[in-house]
């Protein structure tokens, strides 16, 4: 892509989008259709050809019950040499019980073979806490050769506060610790309509590892924070990490790019220059729920850094 293209848009209408490149060549791209009803992937070579390249459904909703509803911000990761899709689901009868689930590619092309559901994602031996409550934006990294599952969860009911929390993994489908906060809403851009923390991002540099996040409701308000902490130290650990104290990326009413927000890390076609994959709008005034406003595009921004060595979000 030409990277002299800022906030290039690179595929309409799919807010939470998430691209991760494979190492054959390829960038496969997933996102919350605006239905809300199913899972699709797309691949391309350039990130310029994903608004063009042909849609692959690859899981849809059910009809009722589990997984029936609110079909939310789906991952692509390739773990272990298999193929593996992370994503939040609701019920018909119950449309914010958001649970987050696991699908499996039985084969090695995820775009044709057959995806299997591997049901919902398992909170650790002993550990009744976790996934019991509106869970979702599930994000999978690695660290020292551990593997860590990061998500966002409400405590305390529909109207309290979607937190972050932090564990380690025993396998791609299970937790194997116990839930760690990793943050809550603090301040007061995270608590815009809603009290808000999700849509949890990694990306490293030097010896430090950042976690971006998401704050506030999904309108011109949505921004991004992030948590920092050094990669040698105990990830689940509170006094490991720091916050940033204000956004570090909002709303830019001069360039009209409103509610910039759950991004996802990738890098270009030169193999080294991150990028940050983030929706957003080209307008502010929202009829209705924004939930249900379809026109969240993905669109790329250059990763840099400073001279502290921390990511810079500049549109």
């Amino acid at each position: 892509m030409d990277l002299t293209r800022k906030n290039s848009l690179i595929v309409e209408q799919r807010a939470d989008p998430f691209v991760y490149k494979h190492s054959d060549g390829y960038y496969y791209f997933t996102g919350s259709v605006p239905s809300y009803d199913s899972v699709e992937i797309r691949r391309s070579k350039t990130l310029n050809e994903l608004q063009e390249a042909e849609t692959f459904k690859i899981w849809k909703k059910h009809d009722s019950g589990p997984m029936s509803q609110h079909v939310w911000a789906p991952e692509i990761h390739y773990l272990d040499g298999k193929w593996y899709v992370y994503f939040a689901a609701s019920e018909v009868d119950d449309i914010w019980k958001l649970r987050p689930y696991v699908l499996e590619c039985k084969g090695q092309d995820p775009l044709n073979d057959e995806w299997i559901e591997l049901g919902q994602m398992q909170a650790a031996d002993g550990d009744l806490k976790t996934f019991v409550d509106f869970s979702l934006d599930g994000t999978v990294f690695e660290n020292n050769g551990k593997r860590y599952f990061c998500w966002a969860e409400k405590t305390g009911g529909q109207f309290a506060a979607s937190n972050l929390y932090l564990a380690e993994m025993e396998s791609p489908i299970k937790l194997k610790t116990a839930q760690f906060m990793l943050t809550t809403p603090d301040y007061d851009w995270e608590r815009i309509d809603f009290w808000v923390n999700e849509g949890p991002a990694v990306i490293k540099n030097n010896d430090k590892i950042y976690i971006t996040f998401s704050a506030s409701a999904t309108g011109a308000c949505y921004c991004m924070g992030m948590m920092e902490a050094n990669q040698n130290s105990d990830l689940l650990d509170r006094n490991s990490w720091k916050k940033s104290r204000y956004p570090v990326l909002k709303t830019d009413y001069e360039k009209k790019i409103f509610g910039p927000g759950h991004n996802s890390f990738t890098v270009a076609e030169d193999g080294v220059t991150p990028l940050s994959i983030y929706h957003a709008r080209d307008y502010e005034k929202i009829v209705g729920d924004p939930l249900y406003d379809p026109n969240r595009h993905a669109r790329v921004m250059v990763v840099k850094f400073n001279e502290e060595g921390k990511p810079i979000f500049e549109f």
